[in-house]
C-alpha cells in the first residue's frame, strides 16, 4: 500500500476494528497540507460519525461524498459508485431517524434506480410507509423485500410485526417472526416482534418469554416496556 492510501491505512485498521472515536480521532488529525483524496477523507469521517451515533455531523460529511458523485442516476457498475451509493444508504436511514422521511424516500428511490441492496431499500421503504401509517404500502414493499431475500431477517421481522399490530393474519405473522429470530437469534427487535404476536395470539406464557429477553438485551427501550406493559394488562383482565 502506497501513496495516499498509506495515509489512511491506520485511520481505516482503527475503524475495522470498531475504534470508531480513535479512528475518528486519526482522519480529523490529518494535516491539512498532506496529499489527500479530500472525498474519501470526507467519505471515512462520515463513516465514523454515524458509527457514534453522530448523525448531524455525518450528514455534513456523507452528503459531500454523494455530491462529489456527480449524476443522480448513477449506476451501481459505474467506477467508483460503491461508496456513493453507500454513502446514499446511510443517508436515507439517517434520514428515517432524524424524521426527514421525504428525503429518505428520495435516496431510497435512488438507490433502487441504481439497483443497489434492492431487498434491503424495499424493507426500509416498508418501514417509512409504517410511520406514514399506509398499512398497505408497508406490507407490500415488505414482501417485495422478501421476494428478493428470504432471509432479510430485518424484512421478515418487520412484516410480522406489522400483521400483528394490524391484527392481519396471526398465524402467518408467527412465522415470519420466529424465521426472522432463528435468523438472528441475538435481536432484541426479533425477540420483542415475536413476543408481541404471540401476546396477540393469546399466548403469555411464551410472550413474557421473549418479551423479557428482549428487555433483558435493551432495558431501556420504551417500545419493548410498553409492550410488556400491553401484556402486564391483558393478563390482569383475565
Amino acid at each position: 500500500m502506497g501513496g495516499k492510501d498509506s495515509i489512511f491505512h491506520d485511520g481505516i485498521v482503527l475503524y475495522n476494528n470498531r475504534d470508531y472515536n480513535g479512528a475518528l480521532t486519526f482522519f480529523l488529525s490529518l494535516p491539512d497540507d498532506a496529499d489527500l483524496d479530500n472525498i474519501e477523507l470526507a467519505y471515512y469521517i462520515g463513516l465514523c460519525y454515524a458509527r457514534l451515533g453522530r448523525y448531524d455531523d455525518a450528514l455534513l460529511y456523507l452528503e459531500q461524498v454523494v455530491t462529489a458523485g456527480g449524476s443522480d442516476d448513477i449506476s451501481k457498475d459505474a467506477p467508483g459508485s460503491a461508496r456513493v451509493l453507500q454513502c446514499r444508504y446511510i443517508l436515507s436511514i439517517i434520514y428515517v431517524m432524524s424524521d426527514r422521511r421525504k428525503l429518505a424516500m428520495f435516496e431510497l428511490n435512488k438507490l433502487l434506480d441504481a439497483g443497489f441492496k434492492p431487498s434491503s431499500v424495499y424493507a426500509s421503504m416498508a418501514y417509512i410507509y409504517w410511520l406514514d401509517r399506509d398499512i398497505d404500502a408497508s406490507i407490500a414493499n415488505y414482501k417485495k423485500a422478501i421476494e428478493l431475500d428470504s432471509d432479510n431477517a430485518t424484512a421478515l421481522n418487520g412484516l410480522g410485526y406489522v400483521l400483528s399490530s394490524e391484527n392481519r393474519d396471526l398465524s402467518t405473522a408467527l412465522s415470519y417472526c420466529k424465521k426472522a429470530l432463528s435468523i438472528e437469534p441475538n435481536s432484541a427487535a426479533c425477540m420483542d416482534s415475536l413476543g408481541f404476536v404471540y401476546m396477540k395470539l393469546g399466548l403469555m406464557n411464551d410472550a413474557f418469554k421473549y418479551l423479557r429477553q428482549a428487555q433483558q438485551l435493551m432495558p431501556d427501550n420504551a417500545e419493548i416496556s410498553e409492550h410488556i406493559q400491553i401484556a402486564e394488562d391483558v393478563m390482569s383482565s383475565i
